[in-house]
């Protein structure tokens, strides 16, 4: 028994200090993560690890002491137990179930197929770092409060941006089902091509956020930015049909269509890194097209305006399912942006449509997308608070809620703990979690409050608000009708091929044949199976490459949540 209690105690010590980790990968605006220059969507993956052996350790914890009081025979009594000096068994317990049930809903076959489960069941992690605190007490709960403090930071910001409605400039249903939005957004609010943002739709559920890569370019325009929707699961099904109803094969607009829509982000890369390579592969399956949309028209407006772009050569490899999703490059009109591109720009472009053999008989024909506006009100865009990167805001926040962490703790010990001796350990955790709340919701919460009055008045000196909206509204219906003329000029350079998949090994090899000795930016957006293909291959090529042969760099812009 004593040697179960002695390894159950080490393994809980090292679980902890995992646990003090777990919370900084998903912060999505972090200071720490900007840093590092680490994005949200590849440090999710070191959350899901941590989360793993967090609960691994947790696991045998609790599993070591429950064989050593049962050999003892007072299994029941230890259990129940909780004292003032030490640690308590009993929120002990509660915070071991609460974790194996996040756990379990989090494992992937249950994420993938009820991913509902999965989220409103991770939201019980606020229990769980009570009842922590209550098991551990204060001290050691200590080892963990910094990361749990960071991540509080961040999603009270989170929170203050949400609440703040946004304008739906414009929806536009393409023919393959898929759903593009354009947002309103203030002039200041910075994002780049390799940006996502979250996105909640009120009229379906007000604790669901789902992530979507950004499909325009910031240079696209001051005032918007634009993401694409496939309907690939409950939630967006219900966000079309609230937008569109269904009768057959006939798509009729509802009358007085309501979306009240919230947005949090942008988030992603500080730095353009698309712009670093001359020579880009650019490597989609599906409606991972979606960033290279805005990655193609990026590069496209800094090529007409002489703006700082390395890329000249670009090749595109794209895998659908179907033709009918071809028309998600209809939303990218590239003569429009930057007339004469070809002779700027060498863009070539290989389309494989896996699951059809040849071109259906409408191939050729426009299928036109169903297009509508929406009544913008006179100040519904993003709140800046996370999407400007203002370093001199941020600091301020973080300075004043740990300076405000610091006083309250000293105030609570000068004239609560000391005078009316309190010295049971769970209180004094409790008191700790407070104490972390309070000190961000009110000294952060008053630099907040200022960050957001400045914000306001920054958008009240924008002259011409209601102009400029009806002026890029206008743009956007150009871009929309000017679709037949844009599809005729890419023929020239999009090859598609029918019921076959993309041959890495000889698009890498010809590649290698024509770009010569060059650094070449691979980028990829699909399923783990197309990335996976694509790094082998590339790791292939570098391993046996020539002397004249490129070296080949690979970029994942996918992430699971």
């Amino acid at each position: 028994c004593f040697i179960l209690n002695n390894l159950g105690l080490r393994l809980g010590s090292i679980g902890l200090d995992c646990f003090a980790f777990l919370f900084l990968p998903v912060a999505r605006g972090s200071v720490l993560l900007r840093l590092i220059n680490i994005p949200f969507e590849q440090a999710i993956r070191y959350h899901v690890w941590l989360g793993h052996l967090t609960m691994l350790l947790f696991t045998l914890h609790g599993l070591l002491y429950v064989i050593s009081w049962t050999i003892e025979g007072n299994l029941l009594k230890n259990t129940l137990m909780w004292v003032d000096l030490g640690v308590g068994h009993f929120p002990g317990v509660i915070t071991l179930a609460i974790g194996l049930l996040m756990w379990m809903t989090s494992l992937p076959p249950v994420r993938k197929k009820k991913f509902e489960l999965f989220f409103y069941t991770h939201q019980l992690y606020i229990i769980f770092v009570v009842f922590l605190a209550l098991h551990v007490g204060h001290f050691i709960f200590g080892v963990s409060a910094g990361g749990i403090f960071l991540f509080i930071l961040d999603r009270f910001l989170r929170i203050c941006q949400s609440r703040k409605t946004v304008d739906i400039i414009s929806i536009k249903c393409l023919p393959c089902g898929t759903v593009e939005l354009m947002l309103s957004k203030p002039a200041n609010l910075q994002y780049n091509a390799l940006s996502f943002i979250f996105l909640q739709v009120r009229e379906l559920s007000w604790l669901q956020w789902h992530p979507f890569s950004v499909s325009s370019s910031p240079l696209d325009g001051k005032y918007h930015l634009s993401v694409l929707i496939k309907v690939i699961g409950e939630w967006t099904k219900n966000l079309r049909g609230n937008i569109l109803n269904s009768s057959g094969a006939n798509l009729h607009l509802r009358p007085q269509t309501k979306i009240t829509a919230s947005v949090e982000g942008p988030y992603g890369h500080e730095f353009p890194y698309h712009l670093m390579y001359e020579n880009l592969i650019l490597v989609a399956g599906g409606i991972g097209i979606s960033p290279f949309l805005a990655i193609l028209s990026d590069i496209l407006h800094r090529t007409r305006e002489g703006k700082p772009c390395l890329p000249r050569n670009i090749l595109i490899v794209w895998a659908v399912k179907r033709s009918n999703e071809l028309s998600l490059f209809s939303t990218n009109d590239m003569e429009l942006i930057c007339p004469f591109f070809s002779d700027k720009l060498n863009l070539e472009i290989h389309i494989f449509v896996t699951r059809e053999s040849q071109p259906s008989l409408e191939e050729g024909q426009v299928h036109e997308a169903t297009n509508f506006s929406l009544p913008v009100s006179s100040n519904c865009s993003m709140s800046v608070l996370v999407g400007t990167g203002n370093n001199i805001w941020s600091g301020l926040y973080i300075i004043s809620s740990t300076l405000g962490f610091v006083i309250l703790l000293f105030l609570l010990d000068i004239f609560y703990i000391n005078p009316y001796d309190i010295s049971s350990w769970s209180y004094k955790g409790l008191l700790l979690v407070i104490c972390m709340l309070a000190s961000v919701f009110i000294f952060g919460g008053v630099v907040v409050g200022l960050w957001h009055f400045w914000e306001r008045r920054n958008v009240a000196r924008e002259a011409f608000k209601d102009d400029r909206i009806m002026v890029e509204k206008m743009q956007h219906n150009e871009i929309v009708a000017h679709m037949d003329s844009c599809q005729q000029k890419l023929t020239s350079s999009i090859n598609t091929y029918y019921g076959s998949r993309p041959d890495f090994k000889d698009i890498f090899g010809d590649i290698s044949e024509k770009w010569g000795c060059v650094d070449v930016g691979v980028i990829v957006c699909g399923p783990p199976s197309l990335q996976t293909s694509v790094a082998k291959e590339i790791r292939s090529q570098n391993i046996k490459r020539q002397r004249h042969h490129p070296i080949f760099h690979f970029n994942s812009h996918s992430f699971d949540v």
